[in-house]
């Protein structure tokens, strides 16, 4: 089904536009054109699909049950639930919004921002066929503790004070909205189909207009770099297992664009071009969960502060993760 995206992209740059494939600039024309019609389609489609899901479930029923909970408890829930969604940087702010709105606490709504992006179903799948399963257990459990350690970490520092305003009135009008200790939940009144329908139309124009000119920004970037760095690169530079290559492979994937199932092909490149595993994965993970559109996105929800705490904590967990799997790779 993707495929129509690389079809339609390689019909306008080497067709119609008469770029060469075995160019740099075609290349980075084609990854351009086919990474933005594949995200505009998607996070449309993200968009109406997660709103129209917002507006037929009961959100304030998934509140109070985390609200009746330990926090651990929802920090384990998010992470968990991350993992078997397949969301991706795409459609990180309708799913944000909608944590937000349901009165959420940030800390549990980052533990499934961070991790859903890291995990799926897929991604599991292959990575079990290149590395085995021991590998593939240990990401999804160090995947998983990335988002519940960020999670509450987040929380502490009281994340909440740095959304933007809008995100921050919608989670106080969702925690506001919380039934009292003792008292009894009043029934939200079912929307109608149409009303579900409009509902999440207005959202996908509203959300898609404030962040289309940011996509275009983010996957340029990525394009650059994705035509423009030499074959062999990284793996030339980054292959002998030196304890800065860990940190700097990370800082490398940083201004690319990928998801987690669209990665794990690069990951099986760099591995077998002698890129060991911890280097590999902590590149994979910076380039599928720090990468620069998913930061670009998320400033439409977020502060700059809370981008940058944000951000340095994910390259710190990304930096120890390399270098746990390289240390541990002998005895697996």
């Amino acid at each position: 089904m993707l495929g129509i995206f690389g079809d339609f992209a390689s019909w306008l740059t080497y067709g119609v536009m008469g770029l060469s494939a075995q160019t740099k600039l075609g290349d980075a024309v084609h990854f351009f054109i086919e990474d933005v019609s594949k995200i505009f389609a998607l996070l449309v489609l993200m968009i109406y699909v997660i709103a129209l899901l917002r507006a037929s479930l009961n959100v304030e029923t998934v509140r109070d049950y985390l609200a009746s909970k330990h926090r651990s408890v929802g920090y384990i829930m998010g992470s968990s639930f991350g993992a078997i969604t397949p969301f991706c940087s795409c459609s990180s702010i309708p799913v944000f919004l909608g944590f937000t709105s349901a009165g959420i606490p940030v800390g549990i709504t980052m533990a499934f921002l961070i991790t859903s992006p890291l995990i799926n179903e897929v991604a599991v799948l292959l990575l079990m066929s290149l590395l085995g399963w021991k590998f593939t257990v240990l990401y999804v459990i160090i995947g998983m503790g990335v988002g519940i350690l960020g999670g509450v970490f987040l929380d502490a520092i009281r994340a909440e004070r740095w959304l933007q305003s809008f995100a921050a009135k919608a989670l106080e009008r969702g925690q506001n909205s919380a039934p009292a200790a003792g008292t009894i939940p009043v029934e939200t009144p079912k929307m109608t189909m149409q009303e579900r329908h409009q509902f999440a139309k207005d959202e996908s124009f509203e959300i898609f207009g404030r962040v289309w000119k940011w996509v275009i920004v983010g996957v340029g970037l990525g394009a650059a770099l994705h035509g423009f760095v030499p074959d062999g690169w990284i793996q030339e530079h980054l292959g002998d297992g030196q304890w800065w290559s860990v940190p700097a492979a990370v800082l490398l994937g940083i201004p690319l664009y990928s998801n987690a199932t669209g990665v794990i092909p690069v990951m099986e490149s760099l591995i077998v071009n002698g890129l060991p595993i911890g280097t590999t994965l902590a590149f994979c993970m910076s380039t599928v969960a720090a990468s620069f559109p998913e930061f670009i996105l998320l400033k439409q929800v977020m502060q700059w502060k809370l981008l940058a705490i944000l951000f340095v904590m994910l390259l710190c967990a990304f930096t120890l993760v390399g270098w746990l799997f390289n240390f541990f790779t002998p005895f697996l």
